[in-house]
């Protein structure tokens, strides 16, 4: 590896680009302006796309006729470092120690993202070109439920159809052993009123004899999965595409 790529990294890393609190709002623009540079360094089109809080960087190549066509997912937002009388170091001055790089973002998901960035230099370097149409889309706004990234998805659909999205924001089975993750779940948010008697009711007395809300919200919620833990929804695998190779 080269020495400046590791300087790079620390340089990403003392962004501290936390995502959940406004006063560090400047320095996450500041983050998406750091990779906006060094995306535009390599020779890439890229563009700073601004949202309603945190600004989306697109970046791709120039697109060519018959090349499949790849998106890299990542995000520049971080996890508050709180607490931090139990860190060792200051979260946003990167350490090395036996190896490994702590700061706070260092796994999540600056190290994985930029790993792909300079993968992307070595290869146009090498190669003056890449063997794939490319997007890469990274925002800043992972850690609070990517609130705009739909919408900038939604706008822009037909500028980012890919054969492949690539995310690289997940564990492994094990320290040392790299893992392939063909797919992750995703998260419904809703909040479901289950309503019963208009008054209080003493258990001792109207227990089992009226419906207990929490027993109706529990049944329910029991309808979701069958036993074998497949969603029970009509009609959720409808647009799921089998696996297959690529």
């Amino acid at each position: 590896m080269r020495d400046n790529y590791l300087e790079e990294y620390y340089s990403f890393l003392r962004f501290p680009s936390v995502s959940t609190d406004d006063q560090y709002k400047e320095k996450l623009g500041k983050c998406a302006d750091w990779l906006v540079k060094k995306l535009d360094s390599i020779g890439l089109q890229t563009q700073l796309v601004p949202t309603k809080r945190h600004p989306i960087v697109w970046a791709r190549n120039e697109h060519q006729p018959g090349r499949r066509t790849v998106l890299i997912y990542g995000h520049y937002d971080v996890q508050p470092p709180d607490p931090l009388e139990l860190w060792d170091s200051p979260p946003f001055e990167p350490v090395l120690k036996n190896g490994y790089v702590f700061a706070r973002g260092a796994t999540d998901n600056k190290g994985q993202i930029l790993a792909h960035i300079l993968g992307i230099q070595e290869t146009i370097e090498q190669h003056r070109d890449l063997p794939v149409n490319l997007h890469l889309v990274i925002e800043g706004e992972e850690e609070i439920g990517s609130g705009n990234l739909g919408p900038f998805m939604t706008e822009n659909r037909e500028a980012l159809r890919c054969e492949v999205a690539v995310v690289s924001d997940t564990g492994m089975i094990a320290r040392g052993m790299p893992t392939m993750s063909y797919g992750l779940r995703g998260v419904t948010a809703l909040e479901v009123k289950v309503t019963g008697p208009k008054m209080d009711l003493h258990s001792g007395v109207f227990g089992g004899a009226v419906a207990n809300p929490i027993t109706a919200l529990a049944q329910l919620l029991a309808t979701l999965h069958d036993r074998e833990g497949r969603v029970a929804i009509a009609g959720f695998y409808d647009r799921v595409k089998p696996l297959g190779n690529w």
